[in-house]
């Protein structure tokens, strides 16, 4: 009976013990995971970034292995075996990402997507970042006397009309990043248009993110998306700043195999950079950069690629061409807003692009709602009609047969245009929209949906 219960006590002490252990690997695990990670090398294939996390797990897992040896002699064995787990099941967990990848539908390089890194919260940030966005006053003193002023207060109230299933996150995350990368692969887009500031700058209500620039081009690879860079319009963009931006981003980045490059109807393989609000430098300008003969000219150079200009209004498309560039984009996505984000003028401008030697690239979105960073502005919104409006616009953009469709957006939360996931929810002074009564990925379903669509039709098209 003694001897029975001097096993029981050293059963017992050793699951205890065992139990232990097994908690504290699980919370090094979750503390990796939240962990921002050095800048990988490029040209990393799939995966392999999630060797270093390994190989620090590894020596985590020895080293506490150790110290049970000193403390309990006779669990060298069970600790020995949950060592070996642990590494079999982080290679088991790199196998399945892998295969996950190869699951997803192909990407369909022929969609991109507006992308954001401008969010930021405390943990990963020191704090919020767009998240907190102020309420913006409309520009008639009358008008904005009538409306509320200040800014919003994360993580339960924030700026946007649509609450995110990932929260209030930081752009700096690598679980959000890598979330959003699946989230646009599982949607069949193929190219991520991420917003673009030079170093040092941002948007007014931002920081800057250039850093952040080999971190989603690292993820995107591992996924099989590309990378393009929409351009901001900074302060004092003209054409030298431009050539300089230009040559920067291709010398830093031109190199890694998730930078896009687009196949010319000549064969030419250039980079591309959509251009917001493009019309506000006149086209003299321009033309100095994107012209064979401008006295700035990046045409002909090792930097020179396909320059997509902002389409707002009906005269924009004569100065596009006059300025050089290589074609134009509707970005808005509240049908009837401007004469570009119209879906009835997307033949005409078709036509105008393809007799003039220019691509049309007309910008699809879910809806738009941007009431809760300018409150004023309820006439602009777009309902989405529980995804028939987001279908009605590819319906649209499918109709004039266009060599590339935009989306907007992946996540631009203010303007409520985002196809990231979203979810009810509720505060004690806001009621969030959500996509109910379909789940939180109904969009990115939908966008899968009408890529394949596209991909049919457009084999048609070329038959």
């Amino acid at each position: 009976i003694l001897n029975y219960d001097i096993m029981a006590r050293f059963r017992r002490r050793t699951c205890i013990i065992l139990l232990l252990f097994i908690l504290f690997i699980c919370s090094i695990m979750m503390a990796l995971k939240t962990l921002r990670p050095d800048r990988a090398g490029f040209g990393d294939p799939f995966g392999l970034g999630l060797l270093p996390e390994l190989q620090q797990r590894t020596v985590l897992l020895e080293s506490k292995q150790n110290l049970l040896n000193k403390a309990q002699g006779d669990t060298v064995t069970h600790v020995s075996n949950l060592h070996s787990m642990a590494v079999n099941t982080m290679k088991a967990s790199m196998s399945s990402v892998k295969k996950l990848e190869e699951e997803l539908s192909s990407p369909n390089y022929n969609f991109h997507i507006f992308y954001y890194t401008w969010y930021g919260n405390p943990q990963f940030d020191g704090k919020y970042i767009h998240w907190n966005h102020p309420l913006l006053p409309h520009w008639d003193p009358k008008i904005a006397n009538n409306y509320p002023k200040g800014r919003h207060n994360p993580p339960e109230d924030i700026g946007a009309n649509f609450y995110p299933e990932l929260g209030s996150y930081s752009s700096k995350d690598p679980t959000v990043i890598e979330a959003h990368m699946k989230q646009m692969r599982s949607a069949s887009t193929g190219v991520i248009v991420l917003s673009w500031y030079p170093p040092g700058m941002a948007d007014e209500n931002g920081e800057p993110t250039d850093d952040l620039v080999p971190i989603v081009l690292d993820h995107a690879h591992k996924y099989n998306l590309k990378v393009t860079f929409h351009i901001e319009p900074y302060k004092d963009r003209d054409d030298r700043s431009m050539y300089h931006n230009v040559k920067y981003i291709i010398d830093k980045y031109g190199s890694h195999p998730a930078f896009y490059r687009h196949k010319t109807s000549t064969g030419r393989l250039l980079p591309m950079f959509y251009v917001y609000d493009s019309y506000v430098t006149i086209p003299e300008i321009w033309a100095n950069l994107l012209t064979v003969s401008g006295s700035q000219s990046i045409r002909n150079t090792p930097y020179d690629a396909l320059f997509i200009a902002l389409l707002v209004e009906e005269r924009h498309k004569h100065d596009i061409h006059r300025s050089g560039f290589d074609g134009m984009y509707t970005y808005f996505a509240t049908n009837g807003f401007s004469y570009g984000s119209s879906h009835h003028n997307w033949a005409g401008l078709k036509a105008f692009c393809d007799s003039n030697n220019l691509m049309f690239i007309p910008s699809v979105g879910p809806g738009y709602i941007d009431t809760s960073i300018r409150p004023w502005n309820n006439h602009n919104t777009r309902n989405r009609v529980n995804g028939k409006y987001y279908e009605t616009a590819f319906s649209a953009a499918l109709l004039v047969r266009p060599e590339i469709i935009s989306i907007t957006s992946f996540n631009e939360w203010h303007e409520g245009t985002q196809i990231e996931k979203a979810v009810p929810k509720r505060t004690g002074q806001v009621v969030y929209l959500d996509y109910k009564p379909h789940k939180p990925n109904v969009y990115l379903e939908l966008t899968q949906k009408w890529s394949e669509k596209y991909r049919k039709e457009q084999e048609q098209w070329l038959m």
